[in-house]
């Protein structure tokens, strides 16, 4: 009775067994007249059973179910995924197969990413080039430009990934190139190092050389930093910059980047400690300057303040906002004056000291009449400036420049 259980046993495997055999060849029918629906309907049938199915045959049907779900091409993001992952279960014979269903899937992948990026879709463009890396993962340059293209549309959740990855891998994108000189116009050229050869041989081209391209690792960890910036994820983001300033210590816009980033945590010190630093590797820009000086204004440092908006001016004479700052640092001393004022009585010396005081006060204004006339000078719309001058102009009695000044006031409102 054993006996007989076993034999029948096996004899329903035998028949299973030729059942799968009957429908995967029915794939691959259907797959050589792209009728690539019929064959997913046939293989649907294979699946359930294909634990049981030996590797030959289980590598068939990952073999013809990646070619059923490629479509020659036609296949959406999600069955790309699968198809590249049916591919990868292939682990018994069809190598020359899959070599060129890789090959073909890399060309048709990278044609239309290509083709997208051309168009400036960078979406698409990233996802194709994401899917080339994925069938050729010795290629991470295609996934350096999945990363680059999705930054482009600021998919920084998926650009974040995309350059971890890339930073996981070691990725540095360093390549040889071949370069030489052109005889006629005397510009170097970047060219493979067949066509170099052949230039130089017919003597269009000479001086020709070899150098390795920078490293794009700098680049990648300073993304991901950035990207945490965008996202609002202050901790990571210096976590990430410290890794990106050991790649480019010289990064000046890194730096900054780290700047803002304390600024918006509130750690005013570390911000300007930081913009200090970066004005000693750039000291002729002026907006350092600028920014030094209004982080010594809002700690109450006047005198340090005053020296760094008037380096600003210095390095560019037409800096508005720098005149502005600088008239606003002279008014500011107008509150305690008008407060002492305020508070005076009525008696001979009060009198005296509000005289002093009131001329004390002029003083200031016409200290600050030439940054705002300045600002005027450069900036000829530049409402906030205009209305202070008027302003001043007023308290001053200066009559004729008050007319003036509103004149243009109301001309800047109305438009």
């Amino acid at each position: 009775m054993k006996k007989q259980i076993i034999i029948a046993l096996a004899f329903s495997i035998s028949a299973f067994s030729f059942a799968q055999k009957k429908e995967l060849k029915a794939a691959e029918k259907a797959i050589k007249s792209s009728s690539f629906s019929e064959a997913k309907e046939s293989l649907k049938l294979v699946q359930p059973m294909l634990s049981s199915l030996d590797d030959k045959l289980k590598s068939q049907y990952y073999y013809l179910n990646a070619l059923s779900l490629f479509a020659n091409g036609t296949a959406n993001n999600q069955d790309i995924d699968k198809a590249i992952e049916s591919i990868e279960n292939v682990n018994s014979g069809f190598t020359a197969e899959i070599e060129q269903l890789k090959t073909d899937m890399l060309n048709n992948f990278l044609s239309k990413g290509n083709d997208a990026y051309e168009k400036k879709d960078y979406k698409i463009a990233s996802t194709y080039f994401e899917s080339a890396y994925n069938v050729k993962v010795s290629d991470t340059v295609f996934l350096y430009y999945a990363a680059a293209t999705s930054v482009s549309v600021q998919d920084y959740d998926r650009a974040l990934i995309l350059y971890q990855k890339l930073k996981d891998l070691g990725y540095t994108g360093i390549e040889k190139e071949y370069f030489a000189t052109e005889v006629e116009s005397g510009k170097e050229v970047v060219l493979d190092k067949n066509t170099i050869d052949l230039y130089v041989k017919a003597k269009s081209h000479i001086n020709p050389g070899a150098r390795n391209t920078e490293s794009k690792k700098p680049e990648i960890v300073k993304n991901i930093a950035l990207i945490y910036v965008s996202k609002g994820d202050d901790e990571k983001a210096l976590t990430a910059m410290k890794d990106a300033r050991v790649e480019s210590p010289n990064d000046i816009n890194l730096l900054l980047s780290e700047a803002n980033v304390y600024y918006k945590m509130g750690n005013t010190e570390k911000f300007k400690g930081l913009l200090q630093e970066a004005t000693r590797m750039d000291p002729t820009n002026p907006e350092l300057q600028y920014n030094l000086g209004v982080i010594a204004s809002e700690s109450g440092e006047v005198d340090e303040s005053r020296s760094y908006y008037l380096k600003a001016i210095e390095l560019d004479p037409t800096y508005v906002n720098a005149y502005i700052n600088l008239s606003a640092l002279v008014l500011g001393q107008e509150e305690p004056i008008i407060k002492e004022m305020n508070g005076l009585g009525s008696s001979k010396k009060d009198d005296l000291r509000y005289d002093e005081l009131r001329e004390k006060r002029q003083n200031l204004y016409k200290e600050a009449v030439p940054y705002l006339t300045k600002a005027l000078d450069y900036d000829a719309k530049n409402l906030s400036a205009a209305k202070t001058l008027m302003n001043i102009y007023s308290i001053l009695g200066e009559t004729d420049k008050y007319k003036k000044i509103k004149e243009l006031v109301d001309s800047i409102e109305a438009e």
